[in-house]
């Protein structure tokens, strides 16, 4: 690293990074990678460096990068009104328009669209109205939260703990006592090898059920889940898996909050990842491909059941308490617009369907008979490549020896962008859902030198 470089100096004097190694970014140990511009699937940085972003930013960035579309609709916004709130109320013409868009795109049986800013916010939203929920009628110890383990929800208080993931509750005295966890539906790590997918459904189901029993239906609001898990290694369900779940949800009277904040909006390639598996939500969290990351935006799509309870609440007891200052920002709102016509436009969620699967074929082409490679997995464009150490057997590698981190920082040096999931060696690809065939070809070969170099 250059010791004069002034950006570098102050970041590391100043800038607080999420999700970083803060001591090793402080004493420059890390390099501040310092990005300048993008365009379709490529970003840049301020040496002139060109990468292949397979994993979209944060698996966000669905139109892929330097759409005008989108920055002159911010643009104009900006000049139109660049602010107002949206309490007791108060909207715009973009947030207006957007929830229609919204719901338009929606599953059946949902009404209303409450938008803040990222998909934590909008969680802790959800918890919130669903206890307001269950107050409203007359039931107040229903108020736990069931999510699974290896979930992702959010970092904040609520949805750090509704995460199922060890990093994000270390330390922080998470998870609170609202939330509960059961089985993650991760088939490739299931403890008994000889189980099928069937017999593995069977297993999830029956600890679902051994954990409403132990805690009492009655205490139980919710039960949350991404379509297809994400940061928790982007595994898509195993067949048959939502449909036995909801049964038991249904049985209980527990409200289903379908977290979309990452297969919302096409990344499956269906619009929303519920359609995908026929979920029946109550409450979806929506935010990355709301916007494709160019402006902050979330949302709380909310059901007809639920609405109709939040409507009889404020009859009771007058305006909600509830609102962020920037909740229906217009900039964001127009931004979303502006995004979602895209998505529609260029055929984004038929190319994220076909090019996935073309991309997953080819890396199980390329990749499948390594003997480090354990599984290789995904769902349109949600892909992953898990590596263990002997595949046999199902061995893992020692998480001293960060294989994941060691593969990510090879394929970078092939100028590709993957993400080293947690809590296992995983090659996360989650790419702008604008990626052409040539471009995954890239992607595939790159891996497969990164993989030889690291691994043989």
């Amino acid at each position: 690293m250059l010791t004069n470089d002034q950006l570098a100096n102050w970041d590391r004097e100043n800038f607080f990074h999420p999700s970083t190694h803060l001591a090793q970014h402080a004493r420059g140990e890390t390099q501040s990678r310092i990005i300048t511009g993008g365009k379709g699937v490529y970003i840049e940085d301020r040496d002139g460096k060109k990468m292949l972003d397979a994993f979209a930013g944060l698996y966000c960035v669905n139109v892929g990068y330097g759409r005008p579309e989108i920055t002159d609709a911010i643009a104009e916004q900006a000049k139109e009104l660049a602010y107002y709130h949206a309490y007791v109320g108060h909207g715009t013409e973009a947030s207006i328009t957007l929830a229609k868009m919204v719901l338009d795109r929606a599953p059946a049986g949902m009404s209303k669209v409450y938008f803040g800013l990222s998909g934590s916010d909008a969680n802790e939203t959800n918890v919130k109205l669903v206890w307001y929920y269950n107050n409203i009628l007359g039931r107040p110890e229903k108020k736990k939260i069931i999510s699974r383990w290896r979930g992702y929800h959010g970092s904040g208080l609520m949805t750090g703990s509704l995460t199922g993931l060890e990093l994000f509750h270390k330390k922080f005295d998470l998870p609170l006592s609202q939330v509960i966890h059961t089985e993650a539906p991760y088939y490739f790590r299931r403890d008994d090898l000889s189980m099928s997918e069937a017999d593995f459904v069977a297993h999830c189901v029956s600890e679902l059920e051994a954990l409403i029993e132990r805690e009492g239906a009655d205490t139980i609001a919710a039960f949350i889940g991404e379509p297809a898990l994400g940061t928790g290694g982007l595994v898509p369900p195993p067949a048959g898996y939502w449909e036995a779940i909801q049964k038991v949800l249904e049985k209980h009277d527990i409200l289903l909050i379908a977290d979309e904040v990452v297969t919302g909006f096409g990344r499956l390639g269906t619009m929303m990842g519920s359609d995908h598996y026929g979920l029946r939500p109550d409450i979806i969290t929506i935010a990355k491909g709301l916007t494709s990351a160019y402006a902050p935006l979330s949302g709380s799509i909310v059901g007809d059941k639920v609405w109709k309870v939040l409507e009889q609440g404020t009859d009771e007891l007058g305006p909600i308490g509830h609102g962020w200052t920037y909740s229906a920002h217009p900039i964001g709102a127009a931004a979303g617009i502006a995004n979602l016509q895209l998505v529609d436009s260029l055929g984004l969620v038929k190319n994220a369907g076909e090019t996935g699967a073309y991309f997953k074929q080819a890396l199980i082409d390329a990749l499948g008979d390594h003997p480090n490679i354990g599984d290789i997995r995904g769902e349109g464009l949600l892909c992953a490549v898990e590596f263990v150490a002997n595949r046999e057997g199902r061995v893992y590698f020692d998480a001293s020896e960060k294989m994941g981190a060691r593969l990510a920082s090879a394929l970078l040096a092939e100028g590709v962008i993957a993400r080293a999931m947690p809590q296992g060696d995983i090659l996360g690809f989650a790419p702008p859902l604008c990626i052409t065939r040539e471009e995954a070809d890239r992607v595939v070969g790159a891996l497969a030198k990164a993989v030889k170099s690291v691994l043989g």
